[in-house]
């Protein structure tokens, strides 16, 4: 009787760790991601995705390419 018992308690331990092991994985998506990029007169634009914030940036390197500017464009809902 107490070998069934400690069987039943090691397989509700062992059941309840692969739930907690599968609840704490980290997540895996990256953070920004580049949607796309254009070039005009000597000056780069770059729009990329931020997915924990959900906003859409664009970046703009002028042809000295010293400078870089980014701006927020929106927030996604």
């Amino acid at each position: 009787m107490i070998r069934i018992a400690a069987f039943m308690f090691m397989a509700a331990c062992t059941g309840y760790g692969f739930y907690a092991f599968a609840q704490g994985r980290p997540d895996a998506r990256p953070t920004v991601v580049s949607v796309g990029s254009s070039s005009s007169n000597g000056i780069s634009f770059a729009w990329l995705y931020d997915a924990t914030e959900r906003t859409v940036y664009v970046c703009r390197v002028g042809a000295a390419a010293d400078s870089l500017d980014c701006k927020a464009k929106t927030t996604l809902p």
